[in-house]
């Protein structure tokens, strides 16, 4: 069984930073793609960044300059540095990987932590 949990959400003001993470735990043998996903109120889910097992990475277009995604392998945790944060980036966020395990490769997401920006 393998599980992502994400934490480090919350509560800022615009123009504040917060930097959610999300460790993945279970009978893994490798993770390739680590990435963030969000849903606000009433839309549908949307990319936020993705980086590769090599550290490539690729964001949406309005989170390019502001946000940072980054991951350590030895921890099977990925990051999302989130600086500049508006009222538009107000979401559940989700972590999203592609593992490996001894019997299949699959998606897997997280259940998502909240963050809101404050005006």
């Amino acid at each position: 069984q393998v599980q992502l949990v994400e934490s480090g959400g919350g509560l800022v003001q615009s123009g504040g930073s917060l930097r959610p993470s999300c460790a993945a735990s279970g009978s893994i043998v490798r993770i390739n793609y680590m990435g963030w996903y969000r849903q606000a109120p009433g839309k549908q889910r949307e990319l936020v960044a993705v980086i590769s097992s090599g550290g490539s990475t690729n964001y949406a277009d309005s989170m390019k300059g502001r946000f940072t995604i980054s991951r350590d392998n030895a921890k099977n945790t990925v990051y999302l540095q989130m600086n500049s944060l508006k009222p538009e980036d107000t979401a559940v966020y989700y972590c999203n990987a592609g593992i490996n395990t001894a019997v299949s490769l699959r998606d897997y997401w997280g259940k998502g932590t909240l963050v809101t920006v404050s005006s």
